[in-house]
């Protein structure tokens, strides 16, 4: 297991001399899933690494997917056989590295009159799927009958439905997948930095030697030397090409996806259903923990790509599709209490719907030595790394004689992973929910904590029972934070409610009654000005207002 090393949000600044300080194999500019695979590959090979992140981590593109570690069963229809078969057989290996963050889930397929999917396609479609991931055992697809997709799905349509498919994926927190493999780096001598902007490249006989890196939370400049330097910005690669003059030939193309989240009782369904939207499209209803979230829209974006929110429109659609497929339910824009919308940086193609670009990810080489990725979904990150990271140890060994490791990412557990197997995961998590349900707490809480933080959960236990708070909820949540700010360099109320525990998505509430007691908090810990604490409750309070509101006023 790897260990969870001290990464305090206190010690940053020493962390940040160092770094101008020292001299770097790699620069890894972008916090999101790729750069933190990037970054434990590149180190557990045995190279200096430092990954910088404009915002927090995660605060792009990683922390606002559909959250599943999934094959991509729709690129089928696309004939993208070879990203299929990759990220088929990447499910079970990121699973693996993680089971407590990575969860089995089976999805339902349903099959509708006049739907885009047939019986004889699907059937056949899903076995070439479980073929190309050699998908094993139980997880293997079957198709069932209208009876018994009624019995596995009680809200689908009985009036046209025909029977669906019955296969099995995978869901994760997004963002709390990408911190574990940035704080797994640090086992590796990683450097990764938050609220740290390259602004510049510094260059040497015209090769990229370095950047210049703006201090967002001081405002303060400085330098860091590198051999090398891999963007994995993702939708702001094209914008980093530019300051390098290198944004020639192929270009991002950005789509927008946005995501709705309901109390479960509002659209109580049993399991994950992938189903078909009137207009051609596919969406999916997955249930996770106290809420059922919906998503996913694929539109063209052009607007500010710092601040992506769901429209009303995006709302209206959404809703109506599930209301065409579950008519029982009948949702209504009131029902939605909290949502998000993130940018997919594709691969520009002349001529192609949002929806028909590929999901491949490219590398881009600047004449001056820049090495920019970009395009590839969330499932496929490791492999991401494991591709941009041998370029890098080629030029290392030919331009200065340094033999890297090969790749082992697929070997190194995850922080927080002490399991076997998700049967293990399971026990331990009824473990949890009887300390927890002792305490009056629900047992929601045991379940949260153990796939949100596997095996650290029992370091957060220590600090829970170190602190005197009469209520016992929010006893708990301060013994999180507490362990945030010292493992996980939290420097925000945002950074904490959003990324590293993703309360404002899936248990607003908690954010709302919690708010301040954080804040108070945090101004202990990190010393905040009473302005700064302002502005933090300020933001995150306008957060939760974007995330959950919809009415036609507003918009």
């Amino acid at each position: 297991m790897s260990k969870t090393l001290k990464f305090s949000s206190k010690e940053r600044k020493n962390w940040i001399e160092q770094a101008q300080q020292e001299e770097f194999d790699l620069v890894v500019i972008g916090g999101g899933i790729t750069g933190a695979g990037i970054a434990l590959d590149a180190a557990s090979r045995g190279l200096k690494v430092v990954l910088l992140e404009k915002g927090d981590f995660a605060s792009g593109t990683s922390s606002k997917s559909t959250k599943l570690i999934h094959g991509g069963l729709r690129y089928l229809k696309q004939f993208d056989f070879w990203l299929v078969k990759e990220v088929g057989s990447e499910r079970a290996i990121v699973h693996r590295l993680a089971p407590h963050l990575v969860l089995p889930e089976k999805m339902l397929l349903p099959l509708i009159e006049g739907g885009s999917y047939g019986k004889w396609l699907t059937s056949i479609g899903l076995k070439v799927y479980d073929l190309l991931a050699q998908v094993e055992g139980d997880d293997q697809r079957k198709m069932v009958e209208k009876k018994e997709a009624k019995a596995l799905e009680p809200l689908l349509p009985k009036k046209i439905l025909k029977g669906a498919g019955y296969y099995a994926e995978y869901r994760t927190d997004d963002a709390r997948l990408t911190l574990e493999n940035i704080k797994t780096s640090l086992n590796y001598g990683a450097l990764p930095l938050n609220y740290t902007e390259v602004i510049d490249f510094v260059y040497e006989q015209e090769k990229v030697k370095g950047v210049t890196v703006k201090d967002v939370l001081n405002g303060e400049l400085f330098n860091i030397k590198s051999k090398y330097v891999i963007s994995a910005a993702g939708p702001w690669v094209d914008e980093l090409r530019g300051i390098n003059n290198s944004k020639k030939g192929k270009r991002l193309h950005l789509t927008k996806g946005v995501h709705l989240v309901f109390p479960f009782e509002k659209l109580p369904v049993k399991q994950s259903v992938y189903f078909d939207i009137p207009d051609g499209r596919m969406m999916f209803a997955i249930p996770r923990g106290k809420v059922t979230y919906i998503g996913t829209t694929d539109t063209h974006y052009t607007d500010n790509k710092d601040k992506v929110r769901t429209d009303l429109t995006d709302a209206v659609y959404l809703i109506a599709a599930v209301n065409n497929m579950f008519p029982s339910i009948q949702l209504k824009m009131e029902d939605v209490i909290s949502s998000w919308a993130g940018l997919r940086p594709l691969i520009h193609e002349e001529g192609k719907s949002a929806s028909e670009l590929s999901r491949k990810d490219e590398i881009f080489v600047s004449g001056s030595g820049l090495i920019s990725i970009a395009g590839g979904k969330l499932t496929g990150y490791r492999k991401m790394a494991e591709r941009v990271v041998n370029r890098v140890v080629k030029a290392r060994e030919e331009d200065y004689n340094k033999i890297s490791k090969p790749c082992t990412t697929g070997e190194i557990p995850l922080c927080g992973n002490n399991f076997k197997n998700f049967s293990k995961v399971q026990k331990y998590i009824d473990q949890w929910e009887k300390k927890i349900t002792e305490l009056g707490l629900e047992a929601y809480q045991a379940w949260y904590l153990v796939t949100t933080y596997g095996t650290q959960s029992e370091e957060i236990w220590k600090r829970f029972e170190g602190r005197t708070e009469p209520d016992t909820e929010e006893r708990l949540l301060l013994a999180e934070l507490s362990f945030c700010l010292d493992h996980e360099m939290v420097h925000t109320p945002a950074d904490f409610f959003i990324r590293r525990t993703g309360r404002l998505y899936f248990d607003i509430d908690s954010v709302r009654k919690h708010l301040d007691a954080a804040i108070k908090y945090l101004e202990t810990a990190l010393g905040y000005r009473p302005e700064q604490s302002q502005s933090y409750r300020s933001e995150l309070l306008e957060e939760i207002e974007d995330h959950s509101a919809f009415s036609p006023e507003r918009h």
